[in-house]
């Protein structure tokens, strides 16, 4: 959304939600690296179900969807105070080996298309309709590709009720929307419209590595201190680390733009350019990022971006492991266009990078500025308009 209309969140601190410190609010001399908290932390928030207990829907069934729902579900059977035990996560409907992908999820308890080996819980029950989905859920995780997040609000918006009164909504999808000089998150869209409350996730989190267990981090942007404790007990987990933070648009600009620094690095590859050319691309993309991100929003923490697993931690993982990174490399050395990679090498999932990166020119277009972002625009061009990609290097 544009800067006059960004949500600003005015939550308090609590235990498990706290303002971003940048480096140069740190008081060294005392060792404090953190804000104070408060003495009486905040009790968890009780679910508007007659039982008490959270209901947890997940919409989306990629590898990233997948692994959310995985930590999902075994955290609801790690809390059965607090959550119901079946996890519903929403398939759209394919055929694996001659068989509906919701009945290999449900029979052997692996999603074979996306995340092939990897066990999941078997209270994560697979599910082909939408609205059987979100039926009761009063924790809804959306994690479709953004391409498809607009059809999923209007069947959602459909039927009246179909949305539990009361539930809350994190988002984990990377990207943004553009209407002439306005841009907005996917969190801020799907609080508009469905009207739930929205946080939202990012970190260093390749998808394959999550749902086998190997240790990370995540931050969850949250626009409560309510929000906070519910998708900390949602996600955090021993090796799925959670720090949440006030600060949604930060995380959700984070989680976008630095798909769009990915491409630029894979480039890098493509060319077999060495370390110090990666290096200087991804300073100055955490620089773009991070200057967009505080002249477009409101309520935005620089240390979102240089503290956060959201920033640079996500900005470092994705440009060396990430699917961006990948067929940006590919997209140099083959000449193919990125639609005909995409569906070579992304096995039916979607390239978020290129589609934020046009969708942030047009924008900074429409504002006349796309100049003050060289780096943005180079990627753009290559990707888009045929500039050689020798040329991305020149004039950052």
């Amino acid at each position: 959304m544009s800067s006059a209309t960004s949500r600003v969140s005015t939550a308090p601190s609590s235990p498990d939600l706290h303002p971003v410190l940048g480096f140069s609010q740190l008081n060294m001399a005392s060792g404090a690296t953190t804000p104070e908290r408060p003495s009486s932390p905040i009790s968890f928030p009780a679910s508007p179900l007659p039982s008490g207990k959270h209901k947890i829907a997940v919409i989306g069934s990629g590898s990233w969807g997948t692994a959310l729902a995985k930590i999902a579900a075994e955290n609801a059977l790690r809390h059965p105070s607090r959550f119901h035990s079946e996890v519903r996560l929403w398939v759209r409907e394919r055929q694996v080996n001659g068989k509906k992908l919701t009945d290999v999820i449900n029979k052997t308890h692996m999603n074979q298309r996306y995340l092939p080996d990897v066990p999941l819980p078997e209270n994560l029950v697979a599910t082909p309709k939408l609205t059987d989905v979100v039926k009761d859920a009063t924790v809804i995780i959306m994690v479709t590709p953004h391409q498809f997040l607009h059809t999923v609000i209007s069947e959602l918006q459909r039927v009246p009720g179909t949305i539990t009164p009361g539930a809350r909504c994190v988002s984990a999808i990377k990207g943004v929307e553009v209407e002439g000089t306005n841009i907005s998150t996917f969190a801020s869209l799907i609080e508009k419209e469905l009207g739930t409350p929205c946080s939202a996730l990012s970190g260093a989190n390749i998808a394959l590595e999550v749902a086998q267990g190997q240790f990370c981090e995540t931050t969850i942007g949250c626009p409560s201190a309510e929000d906070a404790k519910i998708w900390h007990a949602v996600f955090d987990a021993p090796s799925f680390r959670v720090n949440t933070v006030e600060d949604v648009n930060g995380v959700s600009l984070s989680g976008a733009l630095k798909n769009v620094v990915a491409l630029a690095a894979g480039m890098v590859d493509g060319l077999r350019l060495g370390g110090n050319t990666k290096a200087a691309i991804l300073r100055i993309g955490l620089q773009e990022m991070t200057n967009f991100t505080l002249e477009f929003f409101d309520g935005v923490q620089p240390g979102t971006f240089s503290n956060e697993s959201a920033g640079i931690a996500d900005l470092i993982t994705t440009c060396y492991g990430g699917r961006n990174r990948k067929c940006a490399e590919e997209f140099v050395k083959s000449g193919h266009s990125f639609e005909e990679i995409e569906r070579r090498l992304l096995n039916g999932q979607k390239l978020q990078g290129t589609a934020t990166a046009e969708e942030v020119n047009r924008f900074l277009t429409a504002r006349g500025c796309a100049d003050r972002y060289p780096l943005f625009e180079k990627v753009f061009k290559i990707s888009f308009e045929g500039l050689p990609p020798a040329e991305l290097v020149k004039g950052l």
